[in-house]
């Protein structure tokens, strides 16, 4: 029985599946890592990169002959695996992903893998990224320092007397994991989505309301285009940094951030409306003392970051 990863499929060469080959090769991988992607051309800048050993035609093919399937897809395609591969794979074999919501794809793996006769599954979602998306932009250094979640589908039971093999494939890819750099944290999948909704859901959909509204108040002239007498121009030329940092992830591709909002809507929703909230709060009391008691309660969180 092998106790460690010999071969990966990545199937998603995006940003993240590929910089999850580059860091793997990066650290000392000895094994093979096979690479696919719904755009081919995504794949084979993988390959050039040198994150992909090769480029796989048949992704179903491909999984069944590897140790360790890494699902890095946005979330609705991550799901969409799950289906497609529960029913080709072995005992023998491991499957993770780097989902960014994991209630809906726990519950389905749940159905499919980690029981008698089926692969193991081993849920995943590195807090790292980019509001850039795609190969070229891959890093090998992108989880350096970075906080791997892991919501385990049998968190509560007992480690059985003898490991099964997939179970030991799951160690050697948290030992991978660490070696490039990780910390891990194991959460229940709900906490995970509750978690993440503040940390880095709710970060986003401010970015993107606020890009967007400056978009909409201050709209590109055509006739003024490259002129400071436009107001678009005046407001990049007085923007400084804070505007930089708060829209920058404005940039950040809807294809993803549709699947994260339609799989954690309840928790976003609820993190909005406290967001909203307390705006509203500082709106009325532009002119109270409240106003400094907030930003001492904002200068208190910072501090300890």
């Amino acid at each position: 029985m092998a106790e460690s990863i010999q071969s990966i499929a990545i199937l998603g060469t995006g940003l993240i599946g590929t910089s999850v080959g580059l860091a793997l090769h990066a650290h000392g991988f000895p094994g093979s890592i096979t690479g696919w992607d719904r755009a081919p051309e995504e794949a084979e800048i993988a390959r050039e990169k040198g994150a992909i050993d090769t480029v796989a035609t048949d992704p179903l093919a491909a999984a069944r002959e590897c140790d360790c399937i890494l699902l890095a897809t946005p979330v609705f395609g991550i799901l969409e695996w799950i289906e497609r591969l529960a029913p080709v794979l072995h005992p023998h074999q491991l499957v993770t992903d780097v989902g960014s919501t994991k209630r809906k794809i726990c519950a389905l793996a749940a159905e499919s893998f980690s029981s008698p006769g089926a692969a193991y599954f081993l849920p995943g979602h590195p807090m790292a990224g980019k509001e850039v998306f795609g190969a070229a932009h891959a890093d090998p250094d992108l989880f350096h320092g970075a906080v791997w979640l892991f919501t385990p589908l049998d968190p509560t039971q007992d480690p059985p007397a003898a490991p099964t093999q997939g179970q030991l494939l799951a160690d050697s890819w948290r030992k991978w994991i660490a070696r490039i750099g990780c910390r891990m944290l194991d959460l229940e999948p709900a906490r995970h989505d509750e978690i993440c909704a503040w940390a880095s859901h709710l970060p986003q959909m401010l970015g993107t309301a606020l890009a967007a509204l400056l978009e909409d108040t201050f709209p590109e002239d055509a006739d003024q285009k490259g002129s400071l007498s436009s107001s678009s121009a005046q407001l990049r030329a007085i923007g400084g940094r804070a505007m930089h940092e708060m829209t920058r992830l404005g940039a950040s591709p809807y294809s993803m951030w549709r699947d994260i909002a339609q799989t954690n809507d309840e928790p976003i929703a609820a993190a909005l409306l406290a967001l909203e909230q307390r705006l509203a709060s500082i709106r009325e009391n532009l002119k109270q003392p409240e106003l400094r008691e907030e930003f001492l309660r904002a200068n208190r969180f910072r501090s300890r970051f």
